[in-house]
């Protein structure tokens, strides 16, 4: 049976009717997750909703919002939500609705999730033959809305997937000694999150599919008004696997030790400084 069976498999909306308490059955399974909590739920969504938004998905680049072709995130797209169709745009504010937003509460553990109308990295995500995404944690504040992220959602749109395809979502120890689980990024596979600076994930295992199908999926974030002054402010944490090709991020790794190096009094003038200069322009 669909897990999320209240939602309206023509155009996304979910019933006001839901059970406040859905998905608060998931939690111990999601807190319980190795090497940090997780949890993978299968028949996620009505099927006809993905459907709808494999049909809706671009097929040529023009839209999308982020490209990235480099040794970290080879030929990765991402497509924001606001830029696609009606139907998929609609199944998009669905998700930053309040009975989705609470069912990740639920799930999670987490109250007071905040659903980010930007859609900062997230929509439609694209990873074409050949691509991958490094392992990594995410970044952790929402600069806009200053807040700290806590939760991803990843929903996936690959039919008739194989683990001989590539592109399994896998997730590593901080310590980045071993995959601690390792996704195949089926359709209408859900895998939810924690996102912290030690939650390292990623599909670093190339696209291969044998009639060159990229890897397509949805991804949804959530924050909560945590953030303060004290918290390190990071961009995307790259690491690298033992005994492969990886290639160290040394533009972000650069950057971290000048931050290290940077007296906290001066690193707050020139944070005020950059706010008064984008200011004035």
């Amino acid at each position: 049976m669909t897990y999320l069976h209240e939602m309206n498999a023509d155009n996304g909306l979910i019933s006001s009717e839901i059970d406040r308490d859905k998905g608060k059955e998931l939690h111990e399974k999601f807190r319980s997750g190795n090497p940090y909590p997780h949890i993978v739920v299968d028949d996620f969504l009505p099927p006809s909703i993905l459907e709808t938004c494999l049909r809706e998905f671009p097929d040529g680049s023009d839209k999308a919002e982020q490209k990235f072709d480099r040794a970290q995130e080879r030929l990765k797209e991402s497509f924001n939500p606001d830029t696609l169709e009606p139907t998929v745009r609609t199944l998009f504010y669905s998700f930053n609705s309040r009975p989705f937003v609470r069912l990740v509460e639920n799930i999670t553990g987490i109250s007071g999730l905040i659903a980010d109308p930007y859609f900062a990295g997230a929509g439609f995500h694209r990873v074409s033959q050949g691509g991958h995404l490094s392992i990594h944690a995410d970044f952790n504040h929402h600069k806009p809305m200053n807040l700290e992220r806590r939760v991803n959602v990843l929903i996936y749109l690959n039919k008739d997937w194989r683990a001989e395809y590539g592109g399994s979502f896998e997730l590593w120890d901080k310590q980045m000694t071993k995959c601690e689980n390792s996704v195949v990024p089926s359709f209408n596979r859900c895998v939810m999150f924690n996102t912290t600076l030690e939650s390292m994930h990623g599909n670093p295992q190339p696209v291969n599919h044998p009639q060159g199908v990229p890897r397509r999926s949805i991804a949804l974030y959530y924050y909560t008004a945590t953030w303060n002054e004290t918290m390190r402010d990071a961009t995307t944490q790259f690491r690298v696997r033992p005994g492969s090709g990886d290639r160290v991020d040394w533009k972000i790794k650069i950057a971290e030790v000048a931050t290290e190096l940077t007296p906290p009094l001066m690193a707050r003038n020139l944070r005020r400084l950059k706010k008064r200069f984008a200011g004035a322009h």
